[in-house]
């Protein structure tokens, strides 16, 4: 097989493929025996006409699709590893020959990765971080905790008030037509949160547990729903159970409830050197970030629109596990919020324009700074999942080599040896004095 590379701007090429006849003619064989199965002919049994029959009664060329849908993905991705690029689209396949005892040639418009030009990477100045915990900061964590460990109180004869949990059936339709996903039975709503249409936890406030409303609402016009968007609705709403949150005191009592410690006051220092450990290991995460950014800022490159569509999709579907893992899907959540998938990914864009820019310059960095990794390391990578996840480095291993994600193991190995050595190599300065008025 013969393959080239040619560049005709920017990140767009074209690759020229000619596959040999001997390829070709094992594709057709291919095609054959797969088309034959459900052919019937009379005088011979499905599945067993002879090749020169079927032939003759279809003509070859009837095979020449199937065959290209064998040879074509499979000589595409030898061409690729052959001339050395990568791709970062889909390739737009323009056919230019296929026929039985001739070769197979083919052209492919590929987008690639882009070529990275490194600026300064190295002594970039970054302000430097102040690690301190305030008596307020103490204060509000102390509070949420509070929070966290709230009790919630059944409400029998008090109005709902907003942070209560309204247990609620509601029937929404527009003029007087009920809508999917307008309805649900025992529904737990926290009042005053806006996961709801604006306006509908505010009318729901104010009622008494059995108390029945008819809740009038406007959805969003940029509501997802197209059929719904702008348009007034009318929910039937009906309180079953009103919840109240009682917080805790704040007292000894709660220290030996929330902690190992006794008393509220060796609660409380252990709670701030928490606070000021967290503070630091933010402190790294924002000094790494601020190099990153700085030295992907220095850096020249034109980014493929594909490459940054791509991470998007990536970022829509972690953003849909996380609503998953805590009991929604990304469907709720854009009823609720009253945006459309396109919303997000709008909204999305400039943090993965970010991401790929950051990543394409870190993987520069480490090309010229010979960054490897190890065997050892990748061993202690494992072995620490395995710690984390109380499993054998083997299972560990299987399950990485058996979802593909084993070669990003490396990836991310290298890619945090990278920018272990951009902060090493950079500096922290002082923020200028803001300018007096």
């Amino acid at each position: 097989m013969k393959a080239t590379w040619e560049k005709i701007e920017k990140n767009l090429g074209v690759l020229e493929v000619e596959v040999d006849a001997d390829r070709v003619a094992a594709a057709l064989d291919k095609a054959f025996n797969k088309v034959v199965k459900q052919v019937s002919v009379p005088g011979f049994r499905k599945g067993k006409v002879p090749r020169p029959i079927f032939e003759k009664r279809y003509g070859i060329e009837s095979l020449y699709q199937d065959a290209i849908d064998f040879l074509l993905p499979e000589a595409y991705g030898e061409a690729v590893e052959q001339t050395d690029i990568f791709p970062v689209d889909s390739p737009d396949v323009e056919i230019d020959q296929f026929a039985k005892g001739e070769s197979f040639k083919f052209k492919a418009k590929v987008t690639v990765k882009p070529e990275v030009t490194l600026g300064e990477y190295k002594g970039v100045e970054v302000p430097v971080s102040k690690i301190e915990v305030s008596d307020e900061e103490l204060t509000q964590e102390l509070e949420r905790l509070q929070q966290r460990h709230a009790e919630l109180v059944v409400v029998d004869e008090d109005a709902a008030q907003s942070g209560d949990t309204a247990i609620i059936d509601f029937d929404g339709s527009v003029d007087g037509v009920q809508f999917e996903g307008g309805q649900a039975e025992k529904y737990s709503l926290e009042l005053g949160s806006n996961t709801f249409i604006p306006g509908f936890e505010d009318q729901v406030i104010g009622l008494h547990t059995g108390d029945s409303k008819d809740v009038e609402v406007t959805f969003p016009e940029n509501y997802h729903s197209a059929d719904l968007a702008g348009k007034q609705a009318v929910f039937k709403v009906k309180v079953h159970e009103l919840k109240r949150k009682v917080l805790p005191e704040l007292d000894d009592e709660f220290a030996k409830d929330v902690s190992e410690f006794d008393t509220l006051a060796e609660f409380k220092e252990d709670l701030k050197k928490q606070l000021l450990e967290r503070k630091e290991n933010e402190a790294k995460a924002a000094r790494e970030g601020a190099v990153v950014e700085k030295v992907a800022e220095n850096a020249t490159i034109d980014i493929p629109e594909a490459m940054v569509k791509s991470e998007v999709q990536n970022m829509v579907r972690d953003f849909d596990n996380r609503l998953r893992s805590q009991g929604m899907n990304l469907e709720m959540f854009l009823g609720f919020s009253g945006q459309s998938k396109e919303d997000l990914e709008e909204q999305m864009k400039t943090d993965a324009e970010k991401r790929v820019r950051n990543n394409l310059v870190l993987e520069q960095v480490a090309k010229a700074e010979n960054i490897e990794v190890s065997e050892a390391e990748i061993d202690e990578e494992l072995k620490n999942m395995a710690d984390a996840y109380k499993r054998s480095v083997e299972e560990i291993r299987s399950i990485l080599e058996s979802n593909g994600s084993f070669a990003n193991l490396k990836e991310e190995i290298s890619l945090r040896k990278t920018i272990a050595l951009l902060v090493e190599n950079s500096k922290e300065v002082e923020a200028p004095a803001a300018a007096a008025e």
